[in-house]
């Protein structure tokens, strides 16, 4: 007997549901308007699903686009695969074998998408972390990865009892993962096999020190609905859902080779083409979050990709759109504070049904119907 990929994501729950005892106290109840229909079981007490009630239009950071070297497949198998244990996404596992185009590497309900870059890699201007059940098995495996990206930027720091580990990557960008258990997102995962990682808890993006971090905090309440604090205006955090953030940093130059910067952009026949890192996130209510950023001038089309949305409908039809600029909503006139492409995802399709890529098992009672 075949079954597709929700199916198998539903059986799988429901089989879960069995096994797992109700709590009438459940861990997994938030705000009634955020409320999931994967509410009244979760799989640990101490997962993140236990964390406080939120009230976000924001429900998932999705993945980070990033560019790696072209040609070095054998450096990403090394450290995304086979250091890091992500699960290689079977929807580009063919791109493995040969070499060539982009990888998906899963963790959790989250990934990485890489694709090839032009030909050098992107340098993430910032910190990923993640986390894990243990970080022993990923000491154990250093001196083998250390072998396999000889010559490369791969380093790792380990203060001893500490329950981290400071991880560069081949290129040089940064990773921090953690030993957190409890990071696990019952609300789905990502197609094939499971990784060993649970999930990608925050994504930390540098801006410049004297950078406007009220505007950017009101730039994600006023367009995505989300829950944000402004941390002695030298930071701020964006609860992307319950189970993540997105935390804007404050940074000088000098932290950095080369000056802050999370754009590459390059025009050509069809318009202005970002390559540069960008962020997907799905949201519960696409048609609200469109309307305000195009009211703030903020939406944007990047024709290095096939799917385009340059109406409302079309980006209701496409369940995305995009933007780039990170404008204050008292002060779009000024222009944006940074660039950070964004793609926003809509998991719900205009016939009801659930988006194709969305890791989720259900549709969040919260979403809206088109």
């Amino acid at each position: 007997m075949h079954f597709c990929n929700d199916s198998r994501r539903a059986l799988l729950v429901l089989l879960l549901s069995a096994l797992i005892p109700y709590h009438s106290d459940a861990a997994f109840t938030f705000d009634k308007s955020v409320n999931q229909r994967f509410t009244a079981r979760t799989l640990s007490t101490t997962s993140l699903a236990a964390n406080k009630p939120i009230n976000n239009n924001i429900l998932i950071l999705d993945h980070l686009n990033i560019n790696h070297e072209k040609g070095r497949h054998d450096l990403l198998k090394a450290f995304y695969f086979d250091f890091l244990k992500c699960a290689v996404d079977p929807r580009k596992e063919e791109n493995l074998a040969t070499g060539r185009k982009t990888l998906w590497a899963n963790i959790g309900s989250n990934q990485f998408h890489l694709p090839e870059g032009k030909p050098e890699a992107q340098v993430f201007a910032g910190e990923i972390t993640l986390a894990y059940n243990d970080i022993q098995p990923l000491l154990a495996r250093v001196p083998e990865a250390e072998r396999k990206l000889q010559g490369s930027k791969f380093q790792v720091t380990h203060a001893k009892n500490d329950n981290f580990l400071l991880v560069t990557d081949p290129w040089g960008t940064k990773f921090r993962i953690e030993s957190n258990p409890g990071a696990v997102d019952t609300r789905g995962s990502q197609d094939g096999a499971p990784s060993e990682g649970l999930s990608m808890t925050d994504l930390a993006v540098h801006v410049s020190s004297d950078a406007n971090f009220a505007g950017i905090a009101r730039f994600y309440e006023v367009v995505f609905g989300a829950e944000v604090q402004v941390h002695k205006c030298k930071s701020v955090k964006v609860q992307v859902g319950p189970f993540q953030t997105l935390t804007f940093k404050g940074c000088t130059a000098g932290d950095h080779d080369v000056v802050i910067a999370h754009d590459d952009l390059v025009e050509g026949e069809e318009g202005i083409s970002n390559f540069g890192p960008h962020v997907s996130m799905y949201i519960a209510d696409l048609r609200s979050s469109y309307e305000k950023a195009d009211a703030l001038g903020a939406t944007y089309v990047n024709p290095r990709f096939k799917r385009r949305a340059y109406t409302m409908d079309e980006a209701i039809d496409q369940c995305m759109f995009r933007c780039i600029n990170i404008v204050d909503p008292d002060d779009p006139a000024a222009g944006p504070i940074l660039r950070l492409e964004h793609e926003v995802r809509s998991v719900v399709k205009r016939d009801g049904s659930k988006y194709k890529s969305c890791p989720f098992y259900f549709i969040p009672e919260v979403c809206a119907k088109y």
